[in-house]
């Protein structure tokens, strides 16, 4: 991995989105696990993605806009439920770490459809990995698995200092249901928002 491979998927994933966002607020709802299994699904999320784009099938997506306005609404559709189900959320957040076996798997599902429902991202990745394979790469494949592999490392990495973050300053979150109230609010119109863009991105 070189290290303008480094630096740039450092701008790209330390960016603001919805993996961050959901992570965020996993680690504000649940704790430091519930941030680190939220940062695990995210990064799971991007496995299709990166396989897609090696595979050649990102060029799909990319020449094909039926193919891409379907993909591209179920994600918008998935983001505006998330959006609605934090805005309806009610009662208080309590310091219980635990995370139940269930509501792992919830967790971690939620996170994988909200990077899985995301188009742009196999389209990022078509664009992206071959930009550091060099010509006379004798595996390229093989590359690109690797740099994908790095990308997601570092996503995980991000993602889980994000959600501890959140999770350091989730007692004093905990203790003001005003701040509860409005952090929901808040969460729910960054989903939104973001449904927004992705709605009106093009390919």
């Amino acid at each position: 991995m070189t290290l303008e491979f480094f630096l740039t998927s450092l701008v790209i994933v330390a960016s603001p989105g919805t993996g961050a966002i959901y992570t965020v607020a996993a680690g504000l709802a649940g704790g430091v696990r519930a941030s680190l299994i939220a940062a695990f699904g995210c990064t799971l999320g991007i496995v299709p993605h990166a396989l897609a784009a090696i595979s050649g099938l990102a060029a799909l997506l990319h020449t094909s806009a039926p193919a891409f306005q379907i993909l591209k609404y179920l994600g918008v559709a998935y983001l505006l439920y998330m959006a609605w189900a934090m805005f309806r959320a009610r009662g208080v957040l309590s310091l219980n770490d635990e995370v139940k076996g269930r509501s792992a798997r919830q967790v971690i599902v939620s996170a994988v459809f909200i990077n899985l429902l995301n188009p742009k991202l196999s389209i990022f990745f078509f664009a992206f990995l071959p930009q550091f394979v060099r010509a006379d790469e004798a595996a390229p494949v093989n590359r690109m698995l690797e740099l994908s592999l790095a990308f997601m490392a570092l996503t995980f990495l991000i993602f889980a200092a994000y959600g501890a973050f959140a999770a350091a300053v989730r007692r004093h979150v905990v203790s003001s249901a005003r701040v509860q109230a409005w952090l929901r609010r808040g969460f729910a119109a960054a989903f939104a928002g973001l449904a927004v863009q992705l709605a009106c991105a093009q390919r």
